[in-house]
């Protein structure tokens, strides 16, 4: 797996904060997330680490454009690719110098002005992680439906209590990132990791507002992806059902073999019943398919880790200069 590109070291004092904002066609976007950050008020000195996760439309020119002049200090870094949206963010806590790390979207859904409220709750109350709870979610409906199955889900396997949602809004302490940072499997889950370090875990309720420029990329696809790596990739739990369901469904076929053993010998031989027969040909046949797939899943991404499939590609590094921050 290739290096990440390190920064030259800053002489600048540690930042008390750390605002990690993942970007995927953001052009349309750009300039007022730029000038909303540069409206921020932060007690103390703070940084921006702009991940472009291989944006094909003009993104990077405009960032270099605006930032030109601009008093953000940071970095700008580069994937070589699109990797996703999980990977992107472990990129930026690799370069996050902050004593916590506050994850920001490109599309300004998630205001930054928000953001600092959850920072402020993890500083006052000595949280690891805050999440955002949005008031009311301006995503399509079929995306909310998606998102709430997915936090049940997550909430179930990896052990969270019910009243957090896992929302992307998160604000989390610089130690517990950078321990998520050092993971370098190829299927990352942010929440996932977090989990694996902390249970000193809040939420707060946000403002959720609407799409800056643009539509979402986040499509039934990318969504379909996020519950695999929930159901894979931080628990063996579907394993384990698959091995309860296999003893429940041997003890359901034992019991019927009993039923048929002692009909037969009360009523004698009968030649009936080809539909149930089909049909429970059917039904099992489908579970084992369904049961082999699981166990194929995990493989394939044991086979990819082992492998050295990589996690993402930093393309490039550019330092954000600028005057003092406030």
């Amino acid at each position: 797996m290739p290096e990440h590109p390190t920064p030259p070291i800053s002489t600048d004092p540690a930042p008390i904060l750390s605002l990690v904002i993942p970007l995927y066609r953001s052009s349309g976007s750009v300039e007022t997330l730029i000038s909303r950050l540069e409206k921020l008020c932060v007690p103390g000195p703070w940084e921006v680490v702009l991940v472009d996760d291989g944006s094909p439309d003009d993104t990077v020119a405009q960032l270099r454009r605006r930032l030109r002049d601009s008093p953000l200090r940071g970095v700008l870094i580069r994937h070589g690719r699109n990797f996703g949206e999980h990977q992107a963010v472990l990129t930026g806590y690799r370069h996050a110098r902050g004593r916590h790390v506050l994850n920001l979207d490109d599309d300004l859904q998630n205001p930054p002005e928000e953001g600092l409220r959850l920072w402020h709750k993890a500083v006052a109350e000595e949280l690891d992680v805050v999440y955002g709870d949005y008031r009311q979610k301006q995503h399509a409906g079929w995306r909310n439906l998606g998102s709430r199955f997915a936090n049940r889900t997550a909430n179930w396997l990896l052990d969270l209590p019910d009243r957090f949602y896992l929302s992307s809004f998160r604000c989390v302490a610089g130690v517990v990132a950078q321990q998520a940072a050092d993971y370098r499997g190829p299927y990352p889950y942010i929440d996932g990791l977090l989990s694996l370090y902390t249970t000193a875990i809040g939420s707060l309720k946000v403002q959720h507002d609407r799409r800056e420029a643009g539509d979402s990329g986040y499509n039934l696809r990318r969504l379909i992806r996020l519950w695999l790596n929930i159901f894979t990739s931080f628990s063996i739990m579907p394993l384990r059902l698959a091995s309860l369901l296999g003893v429940v469904l041997a003890l359901a076929g034992g019991l019927t073999l009993i039923v048929l053993v002692v009909e037969s010998l009360l009523q004698g031989s009968q030649v009936q019943g080809w539909l149930s027969i089909i049909s429970a040909i059917l039904l099992f046949g489908g579970l084992q398919c369904l049961l082999i797939g699981m166990l194929g899943e995990y493989l394939g991404r044991i086979f990819l880790t082992v492998s050295g499939r990589p996690q993402s590609f930093v393309r490039s590094l550019e330092p954000l200069g600028g005057g003092e921050q406030a």
